[in-house]
């Protein structure tokens, strides 16, 4: 009998630090199509034959190491939505601040027409939400892999979005030249030999890993940002942990202006921004 209440107390004893209980429930809710409350309300409903066909399809994958996300094929960022798979890294919340880095600069400088540029979209979450809470802007979302970009266009239909556009390019190779108020990027900083790697397997790699202890794309991005900055345009960058200084020392060897980082939710290095000198 595949009732709730026997799934839950089976998702108990197969739970642990790496595989919690909330996604076993989550995917147990996207298979019913059903939301929270259902399950605190429906402990005696019986699934259906697809339903724990589907429900066992799903754990198999959990267990064998495919995060949650691939599995349900979605995860939620800044209030929306996305669809990914394993050509799209999974959104984290500490990005979010690096879509809250670029609204704030557009506010500041009381630009509702803002021209941005997202350099590595993925999924496209942060060009995205950008553009969902600056529908008067223009957002150019690039990225190397186009298989990541069919998953950005798709999002950008599901979230009715029009004023975002999307390029094929290795970093600045293909945009046209023009110039844009703001900068935003989350390029890939883990160093090859980082611990951590190994718990983000599931993830494209390219998307990750960087040469030189994981800042070589972001010295890249740097140098060539100022063909494309407007005069005073801002740069804002995602990175690892304990990379803010290197970076801090990138941005001010490139001639950017009050230079500064700010932390993540758990306290960390995480988004570094400086102003491109006129």
């Amino acid at each position: 009998m595949h009732t709730i209440n026997a799934l839950k107390a089976q998702f108990r004893k197969l739970s642990h630090a790496h595989l919690p209980y909330h996604w076993f429930e989550s995917l147990l809710l996207f298979v019913l199509n059903k939301d929270k409350a259902f399950l605190i309300t429906h402990d005696d409903y019986l699934l259906t034959a697809d339903e724990y066909d589907g429900l066992e399809s799903g754990m198999a994958k959990l267990c064998s190491g495919v995060p949650l996300a691939y599995v349900i094929g979605r995860q939620g960022f800044f209030g929306h939505e996305f669809s990914v798979n394993e050509h799209t890294l999974i959104p984290r919340p500490d990005t979010e601040m690096l879509v809250e880095a670029a609204l704030d600069v557009a506010a500041d400088k009381g630009l509702g027409q803002a021209r941005i540029l997202d350099l590595g979209t993925g999924s496209g979450c942060i060009a995205l939400s950008i553009a969902k809470a600056l529908p008067s802007s223009t957002v150019l979302a690039v990225d190397y892999s186009h298989r990541a970009l069919d998953v950005a266009r798709r999002n950008a239909q599901d979230l009715q979005v029009a004023n975002c556009q999307f390029i094929q390019s290795n970093w600045y190779e293909n945009i046209p030249i023009q110039s844009f108020d703001v900068i935003a990027s989350n390029p890939p900083y883990i160093a090859r030999t980082d611990e951590h790697l190994a718990q983000l397997g599931a993830e494209p790699i390219t998307a990750l890993v960087a040469d030189n202890h994981g800042l070589s794309d972001i010295e890249k991005i740097i140098k060539g940002s100022a063909v494309y900055l407007m005069p005073s345009g801002v740069l804002a960058l995602e990175h690892g942990y304990d990379q803010g200084a290197g970076v801090r020392t990138l941005f001010a060897k490139a001639g950017f202006k009050d230079v500064r980082t700010v932390k993540d939710y758990g306290g960390n290095d995480r988004i570094t921004m400086g102003i491109c000198d006129e």
